[in-house]
C-alpha cells in the first residue's frame, strides 16, 4: 500500500516511517551516559511526515536486442540505471549489493559508493541491520538496552536466510537485506526497548535523514545519530540517506553462495524494490562455491542456480538493471606450491556466458586481477590477505574503485 506523496509505505505486516532528521557532531563516547536520551524528541508513531518527492511510474525497461559475443560490452545492459541516474537530482535511485565476506566491513561497496554520489548526488551508507555483528569501515553502530552496552548477539534474536537453520524463518520475510531481528523476542529478555547509535566515521557516510524498516508494531524516534525502538516485533533495516542522489547499500552475506533469494518472500522484496526505487541491483557470488566443487559439473549446477537467483530478481525488480560480479582469483596449495584453484577460470567464464545469455552487466574480477595466480601478486605488493581468497583493505579499495569507474564509465 502506498500513500502517494507522503513519506509512508506499508509492507506486509510492515511500517516505513520516515522523518528528516540532519544529522548532529554526536560524541561517540559520552553515549554510555544514556540520561541524554530523555530528552528526544518524540514522535506521534502513527503520524504521517512530510511529503516527499513522489517517485514517477517508469515505464518498464526495454532490454536491448543485440548479437552477443566474447566481445560484447555487457555495460549495454545497464541502459534502464544509466537512464535512471538523469532523475537522480529530483528523486533518490536506490543500489543494493549483495555478494559474500568480500563485501564486509563496507570495503568494496564503499568505493561504488563514492563514485557514484560524487557524481550524481546522494548522502548517507543506506541499509543498515539493527544488530550489526561486522564493523564496518563507514559507521560505528552501537546498540543499548535499559540504558547498558550490549553487543549484536545479546540484543533482539536475528535470523538470516544465509546462516545455519536454528537462525533461519519459514515464511522468507526476511527484509531487502536477507536478514531481520525481532524485538522482545522470548529468547532474548529484554529487548523489547532497544538504542542504536549509527555514528559515521567518514565524510561520504554523512546523511540527510533516518529511515526505519519494520512492522508496524514497533515504534521508534530520532535524535542526531541515535535512534530508540520500542514495542515488539520486526526490524528489517535502518538506514541513513538522503532524499535525492544514489543510495548505496551495502548487503555483505558471509559465507553465501548465493543461492537464497528464490527463499525470500517474493511480494515483500517486489513492495520495497518498488518504493524505494530500486534500480541497480549487483550480486557478488560464487568464490564460496569454489573450494568445495571440484568437478565441472557441480560449477554449472551453482551456476544454474544463479541463474535462477538473477530471474527471480528480475521479476522482484523489473526496472532495475543487474550486474553479476564474478569471483576473484583464489588460491590453493598443491604439492607444496600455491596455485589457482582450476574450477576458478571456468566458473569466470560459465557466469559470463550466464549473465549475457540473461541480459544483465558481467564484471570479472579474476580477469581484472590479471587472471589465474595473480592472487599472488596481489599478496607479494600487499593487497591481499594471506589466506589466498580475500582481499585485505587496501586491494578491496581497489577493486572497488575499478568496479565504480567500470559502472561509470558506460554512462553515455
Amino acid at each position: 500500500m502506498s500513500i502517494l506523496g507522503a513519506l509512508y509505505w506499508a509492507f506486509p505486516d510492515v511500517k516505513l516511517l520516515s522523518t528528516e532528521q540532519k544529522p548532529q557532531q554526536t560524541d561517540i563516547d559520552t553515549i554510555a551516559d544514556i540520561p541524554l536520551l530523555a530528552a528526544v524528541d518524540t514522535i506521534a508513531w502513527d503520524t504521517i511526515a512530510a511529503p516527499d518527492t513522489i517517485i514517477p511510474k517508469s515505464p518498464k525497461p526495454v532490454i536491448p536486442k543485440i548479437a552477443v559475443d566474447s566481445t560484447t560490452d555487457s555495460r549495454v545492459f545497464l541502459q534502464a540505471f544509466y537512464t535512471s541516474l538523469s532523475e537522480a537530482s529530483e528523486h533518490k535511485v536506490r543500489v543494493l549489493h549483495y555478494g559474500d565476506s568480500q563485501l564486509e566491513e563496507d570495503r568494496i561497496t564503499q568505493q561504488i559508493r563514492e563514485a557514484l554520489q560524487s557524481r550524481y548526488g546522494g548522502k548517507g551508507v543506506g541499509l543498515m541491520p539493527l544488530a550489526q555483528t561486522i564493523p564496518t569501515l563507514t559507521v560505528k553502530q552501537e546498540l543499548y538496552m535499559s540504558g547498558h552496552f550490549v553487543n549484536p548477539n545479546q540484543g533482539p534474536k536475528r535470523y538470516l536466510i544465509y546462516g545455519p537453520k536454528r537462525d533461519q524463518r519459514t515464511d522468507g520475510m526476511y527484509g531487502p537485506m536477507g536478514q531481520m531481528a525481532v524485538m522482545n523476542d522470548s529468547l532474548v529478555k529484554g529487548s523489547d526497548e532497544i538504542i542504536a547509535v549509527c555514528h559515521p566515521i567518514v565524510n561520504s557516510a554523512l546523511y540527510e535523514r533516518w529511515r526505519v524498516f519494520a512492522d508496524s508494531s514497533v515504534h521508534y524516534s530520532f535524535a542526531g545519530d541515535t535512534v530508540r525502538l520500542n514495542g515488539q516485533g520486526a526490524v528489517y533495516g535502518i538506514s541513513q540517506e538522503s532524499r535525492t542522489g544514489v543510495i548505496v547499500d551495502n548487503i555483505p552475506m558471509r559465507g553465501c553462495i548465493g543461492l537464497v533469494f528464490t527463499k525470500m518472500d517474493k511480494t515483500q522484496l517486489q513492495t520495497f524494490y518498488k518504493e524505494q526505487n530500486v534500480r541497480l541491483i549487483i550480486m557478488q557470488f560464487g568464490g564460496n562455491a569454489i573450494p568445495f566443487n571440484e568437478k565441472p559439473s557441480t560449477i554449472a549446477a551453482v551456476v544454474s542456480g544463479l541463474r535462477q537467483q538473477v530471474r527471480f530478481l528480475r521479476a522482484c525488480a523489473p526496472e532495475a538493471s543487474i550486474l553479476f560480479i564474478g569471483p576473484s582469483d583464489m588460491l590453493t596449495q598443491t604439492d607444496g606450491e600455491w596455485t589457482t584453484y582450476p574450477m576458478v577460470p571456468y566458473m569466470d567464464k560459465l557466469l559470463r556466458k550466464m549473465a549475457l545469455e540473461e541480459n544483465i552487466a558481467y564484471f570479472s574480477l579474476f580477469r581484472w586481477m590479471g587472471g589465474a595466480g595473480s592472487m599472488l601478486r596481489w599478496q607479494e605488493i600487499g593487497l591481499a590477505g594471506s589466506d589466498g581468497v580475500h582481499f585485505n583493505r587496501a586491494g578491496a579499495r581497489k577493486a572497488g574503485k575499478a568496479i565504480g569507474e567500470w559502472i561509470i564509465n558506460g554512462v553515455d
